[in-house]
C-alpha cells in the first residue's frame, strides 16, 4: 500500500471521528436545553446578610439569613424568631456599596512597619467590598420605614432582582451606586 493511500485512509478516519464528536457535542447541548427547568418564582430564596438597622424587632448589626418566601421578606437570626415584611409593602429597593478594612491590629502594624510608604499598598489589599441593600416599606398603619442590610459583593443585586420578580415595581428599584457615580461624573465635568 502506498503512503498516499494510507494518508488518505487515516484522513478519512479522522474526519469521521471528528464528525461523530461534533454530533455528540451538539446533541448534548440540545439535550441540556430541552431538560432545563423553568425558574419557579414561588421557590424560597435565601442569602446570608447582616442587618444593620430598621427591621422590626431586630437589633442592629446582627448576622442572619435574609429569605424571600411566598409573599414575605424575612430576616432570621440563629435561635430567634424571624422578623418579616410583606413584599407588597416594599416601596423601594436601593443598592449601595462600601469598603471595610479587614485584618485588624496585625494589618495596622504591618502598614506602620512597611518602609517607604508601603503601608498604602498594604491598605489596597486589606479592604473587603460589601453591598448594602436598603428597603423602603410601609407598615400596617401606613407608616414609612426603612431597613438596611449588608451582604457580600454582588449579592444585593440578586436580592433586588428577586424582589422585582415577585412584584416590587421595577421603576422603583433604583441602583443608588449608579446614581452616585453619575453624580460624581457630572461634578467632575463642571
Amino acid at each position: 500500500m502506498s503512503i498516499q493511500k494510507q494518508y488518505e485512509k487515516g484522513s478519512l478516519g479522522s474526519c469521521i471521528l471528528l464528525s461523530v464528536c461534533a454530533m455528540f457535542c451538539c446533541s448534548i447541548g440540545a439535550w441540556g436545553q430541552g431538560t432545563a427547568t423553568a425558574v419557579n418564582e414561588g421557590a424560597p430564596f435565601s442569602i446570608r446578610a447582616t442587618h444593620l438597622l430598621g427591621f422590626p424587632d431586630t437589633k442592629g448589626d446582627c448576622n442572619g439569613v435574609l429569605t424571600i418566601q411566598g409573599n414575605t421578606l424575612q430576616f432570621q437570626r440563629p435561635d430567634k424568631p424571624a422578623a418579616e415584611v410583606r413584599i407588597a409593602s416594599i416601596q423601594g429597593v436601593f443598592l449601595g456599596g462600601e469598603s471595610k478594612q479587614v485584618g485588624g491590629v496585625p494589618v495596622k502594624v504591618g502598614k506602620a512597619a512597611a518602609p517607604f510608604g508601603g503601608g498604602r499598598v498594604v491598605s489596597l489589599f486589606a479592604h473587603k467590598k460589601y453591598d448594602t441593600l436598603t428597603l423602603e416599606y410601609t407598615d400596617g398603619d401606613g407608616g414609612v420605614h426603612g431597613a438596611v442590610f449588608q451582604m457580600s459583593k454582588g449579592q444585593a443585586e440578586r436580592v433586588r432582582n428577586e424582589l422585582v420578580a415577585r412584584g416590587v415595581l421595577a421603576d422603583r428599584a433604583v441602583d443608588q451606586a449608579a446614581e452616585h457615580s453619575n453624580a460624581e461624573a457630572s461634578h467632575a465635568n463642571n
